[in-house]
């Protein structure tokens, strides 16, 4: 087998194993566990995607969402929800699910305690959401709102 035949075969393997693809991520998939925010030192800094963190935007960093899934963060110990856009990779605390930029975690109300237990939702991929019929969201806050009398 030449060089080329080889190399191909490899890069094959490693896509068939690579985690998640944007084909995979489904909708509507939900996670639980802890969320917590970006140290302001990383503002200005690369992402993993190539983009300048800013935290002043509602962005998050996930271990195996492809990037640009746009995931709905959810405080359980308060009930206000986010949308945000994976553009980067993380957390690498093992006990977290997601890394959050800083105005996510201070519309979900999290920046005082620094961690907070969540609830993660795909609502959509390359910065298109898709929400149940009773919800929207507030252009000005970027939080979901779900309309009086349905849950």
């Amino acid at each position: 087998m030449t060089y080329r035949r080889t190399l191909i075969l490899i890069l094959l393997a490693f896509a068939a194993a690579a985690p998640e693809t944007i084909a995979q991520v489904k909708l509507g998939k939900t996670e639980t566990g802890n969320a917590s925010y970006y140290a302001s030192r990383f503002n200005g800094k690369k992402t993993s995607f190539g983009e300048v963190h800013k935290s002043s935007q509602l962005l998050a960093a996930h271990r195996s969402y492809p990037l640009n899934t746009m995931l709905e963060v959810t405080n359980l110990n308060n009930d206000e929800k986010v949308i945000v856009r994976v553009n980067d990779r993380g957390p690498f605390a093992k006990n977290r699910i997601v890394d959050l930029s800083k105005e996510a975690a201070r519309l979900l109300g999290i920046v005082t305690q620094g961690v907070a237990n969540v609830s993660v939702r795909v609502v959509g991929m390359e910065g298109m959401v898709l929400l149940e019929s009773y919800e929207h969201i507030d252009p000005k806050s970027g939080k979901v709102i779900a309309m009086r009398g349905k849950q």
